[in-house]
């Protein structure tokens, strides 16, 4: 327990866990402390982990459901592609802190309200990404493939959509290192993840809990970026022979 006895020189100094207690590094409040770190990993940081995990699969895997087929929707019938744009765009535009608390009267501080504000979001991202890729397929290879006997839907599912995944791939490797920065705000909300840590680091001013749970989030952002891009180029083996006959 911390004892409040002098209350205006609480108002000056942190508030620091274990006050009096623990290694010198946590005593004197230093700016990273190993120790605390590795012992409190398993219950205070692994736990906010897996919930900004979860919270980010959620928003992007939403999110790129509704944006791929408001894609394919403006990829057939053109007239769409604005009307989302600037839907998406305005959503887009709306600070993420100012969105949640708007959310927080109809929705309450739930999760359900931090996943609406995460998926929209992603929904300008990746609509614009799918679009374009689509989009970006040459006229001549639809017409061959037209010339072959393909199907529309054939033409789409064999031609179209393999040549645009780069350029959906890269939108999505956007919106999920976007919006794991923004699930850290959601914890304003209590919605946890690694913000939770980070907002009690804040009000307590222990540095090390502020630190690791800022260098957690970097991270989780750099493997989720790497592992898309090795999920491209696993699926794409002919973007990597084109490249090697290029460079011979």
């Amino acid at each position: 327990m911390i004892a409040l006895a002098d209350p205006g020189r609480l108002a000056q100094e942190p508030v620091i866990p274990e006050f009096g207690q623990g290694s010198d590094c946590v005593r004197e409040n230093r700016q990273f402390c190993w120790d605390w770190f590795q012992s409190r990993f398993d219950d205070v940081f692994w736990p906010r982990i897996v919930e900004h995990v979860e919270l980010t699969l959620i928003a992007v895997g939403i999110g790129f459901a509704i944006a791929f087929a408001a894609a394919l929707f403006a990829h057939r019938y053109g007239w769409f592609d604005t009307p989302f744009t600037v839907f998406s765009g305005f959503l887009y535009t709306v600070p993420s802190l100012a969105l949640f608390q708007l959310l927080v009267p109809i929705t309450g501080l739930t999760w359900t309200s931090a996943e609406i504000a995460l998926v929209s979001y992603t929904l300008l991202i990746l609509f614009r990404n799918t679009l374009t890729g689509l989009r970006g397929v040459p006229e001549d290879v639809k017409e061959a493939a037209r010339g072959m006997g393909l199907t529309t839907r054939q033409i789409l599912t064999r031609v179209e959509l393999p040549l645009a995944f780069p350029a959906i791939m890269a939108g999505l490797r956007i919106a999920t290192v976007t919006t794991i920065s923004l699930t850290t705000v959601a914890a304003f909300i209590g919605a946890g993840g690694l913000g939770q840590p980070i907002f009690n680091a804040l009000q307590g001013g222990f540095k090390t809990q502020f630190v690791a749970s800022g260098v957690l989030a970097v991270l989780l952002a750099l493997i989720a970026d790497a592992l898309l891009v090795i999920v491209q180029r696993v699926a794409t083996p002919w973007a990597r022979a084109r490249a090697r006959v290029r460079a011979a």
